[in-house]
């Protein structure tokens, strides 16, 4: 091999790689030079030195720190390489599943924010029937006092989340146990509901959808939804069906998303029955 050296410089240009990270990598001591001047101080590095700079970039790629590069290079045993590389293994699959998380995450919130901006262009408020796919949400029973930002941007429910080590995703449903006492000012008690990402205990499962349902997007303000519901019980009448007797609401866009009211968007939902 080529007893020739290369300066700091030369190297960089050869190496694709900064002086600033080749003096790091000599501090580091992963990479040190062959041997430096003593009056100028100018470092300078062998061929067989610089192959070392292919190995360095690819425990880089696969996630490796420097620190945990010396005892590659310094050359160890297979047993401390296994050991190694199988703890890596285990850090990068805890990191994908982090990833993963926040990709469902930002994605379940980007499709609720495409499906209100359709709603609102086309003022999609006509009411409709359909069928509401089977799913397992996480819920909580709570108190309900017509205070919707209480109930939508919920601490208790997040403290129950964090209490059971879940994480949850996709628009906040309340089912009204019933519609009639929703409607007249009289429901002191919900359930809270939402996808968790986590599969969760039994218990603490509920099952929704697999039904019918009268639907229509309110959109605007809670304080006027109450007119969405008289509209979709009266559509329901008229076109030969029974509703249930208690209701839910999808948030579709919220004070999660937006503090302009007028945007929000809400999918109020009514298990029915054609009438016999």
């Amino acid at each position: 091999m080529s007893k020739e050296f290369y300066s700091i410089g030369k190297v960089g240009e050869m190496c694709k790689l900064t002086t600033k990270a080749l003096r790091y990598y000599d501090k580091m001591g992963i990479l040190s030079p062959d041997k430096v001047c003593d009056e100028s101080g100018y470092r300078y590095y062998s061929k067989k030195n610089l192959l070392s700079v292919p190995i360095i970039k690819y425990y880089k790629q696969s996630g490796f720190k420097l620190e945990e590069m010396r005892a590659f290079l310094e050359g160890t045993t297979y047993d401390f390489f296994d050991k190694s590389f199988g703890n890596k293994i285990n850090e990068l699959n805890e990191l994908e599943k982090e990833i993963n998380l926040k990709k469902r995450s930002v994605k379940d919130w980007h499709d609720l924010i495409v499906e209100a901006q359709m709603v609102i262009k086309n003022n999609a408020c006509d009411v409709a029937v359909k069928y509401i796919n089977s799913n397992t949400l996480t819920f909580l029973e709570q108190d309900f006092k017509y205070d919707y930002m209480d109930s939508i941007i919920n601490i208790e429910f997040t403290n129950y989340i964090d209490s059971i080590e879940n994480a949850i995703t996709g628009p906040v449903i309340i089912h009204f146990p019933s519609t009639k006492d929703k409607l007249k000012g009289k429901c002191d008690k919900v359930c809270i509901m939402q996808q968790a990402i986590l599969k969760c205990k039994e218990e603490l499962s509920i099952d929704f959808g697999g039904w019918m349902a009268v639907t229509c997007y309110h959109i605007g303000s809670h304080d006027n939804i109450n007119d969405t519901y008289i509209k979709m019980e009266e559509w329901a009448k008229d076109h030969g069906y029974i509703c249930s007797k208690d209701a839910y609401e999808r948030y579709v866009t919220d004070y999660w998303t937006t503090n302009n009211i007028d945007k929000f968007v809400t999918e109020i939902l009514i298990k029915i029955e054609k009438k016999s």
